[in-house]
């Protein structure tokens, strides 16, 4: 069994379909309104949990009902949240999403607790991560903590993976001890201080990216499958021809299964081929947890593609 800690976040999602993106000012009607569970870190672990790795999670939430239902849900899923930090006088991250009719979404966040996580709550989690086969974090977490686990990754040899989601400019020192990031396209352009529509090439980014001392660059690419580089040069993985229904966690169910297949021996290419079937799956569903596949689920999708 794959073993896993997640330097990671909670939000709760606040979810409303939308026809069309609104105009400056305007006040658009919109339907289907969901309040379901989020963040990536959150949602990345309990995808990998469900594809049957062995799960620790480091986050913080505030002190309101939104904490009450993230520990709940951590339960429920199996998930060792025992390093889940509840902070008194903070609300818990929360998200705004809005979903186009063909599945595509744009969402803002308020982040709340989780800003506050530090790199001494990684550290007093260096007991988990000797434990773990892999040490995953995003980008809705503080630099500080994530280049802590990336490092105390490395230093206990480790497999480090992040996920720069959402992105943000940050020193590029700190992916010197992250052997996959996996952004991507903007957040690939972000990292390297360009425009989030910036045309350059994704594979000139990505090489660019390999630059900082990465060992393998992964940029997902929705419809476009995903293109991996590393110094062997690169390669390709064709996306799934499906109808999308919600976007919104596929980046976060390819990520874990990505994790989970490498901590089950796979190659890199093997194991981003079965991510992509883990994305499309989510992608085909309404909501993110719900959208996240048991093994099972996901061993019967994978089947009916191939």
């Amino acid at each position: 069994m794959t073993k896993i800690f997640f330097v990671g976040s909670y939000n709760e999602g606040l979810t409303i379909r939308v026809p069309r993106m609104p105009a400056l000012g305007e006040s658009l009607r919109g339907g289907s309104f969901d309040m379901g569970p989020g963040g990536k870190g959150s949602n990345q672990a309990i995808a990998a949990a469900r594809l049957g790795a062995q799960v620790s999670l480091l986050a913080c939430v505030g002190d309101d009902i939104f904490a009450d239902r993230a520990l709940q849900l951590y339960a429920k899923e199996g998930i060792a949240a025992d390093k889940v930090h509840r902070l008194p006088g903070v609300h818990t991250g929360i998200g705004f999403v809005n979903v186009l009719p063909d599945g595509e979404n744009w969402i803002t966040v308020d982040l709340g607790a989780n800003l506050l996580m530090t790199a001494d709550h990684v550290r007093d989690c260096e007991a988990l991560i000797r434990k773990s086969d892999i040490v995953m974090a995003q980008f809705e977490a503080p630099p500080e903590p994530v280049a802590e686990a990336m490092a105390l990754g490395r230093a206990n040899e480790k497999l480090t993976i992040c996920n720069p989601a959402p992105a943000r400019s940050v020193d590029p020192a700190m992916f010197a001890h992250v052997d996959i990031l996996t952004p991507n396209a903007s957040e690939a352009r972000i990292l390297l201080g360009l425009p989030p529509d910036d045309p350059s090439p994704v594979d000139r980014l990505a090489g660019k990216l390999l630059d900082y001392g990465l060992g393998t660059v992964i940029v997902t690419l929705g419809a476009g499958g995903a293109l991996i580089v590393n110094r062997n040069g690169e390669t390709r993985i064709p996306a799934l021809s499906i109808d999308a229904a919600d976007v919104t966690g596929a980046g976060d169910s390819f990520n874990a299964a990505l994790a989970v297949f490498l901590g089950e021996g796979l190659s890199v290419e093997d194991a981003a081929r079965r991510a992509v079937v883990a994305g499309a799956y989510t992608a085909m569903h309404i909501g993110v947890i719900d959208g996240l596949p048991s093994r099972a689920e996901y061993e019967r999708f994978a089947s009916e593609q191939e």
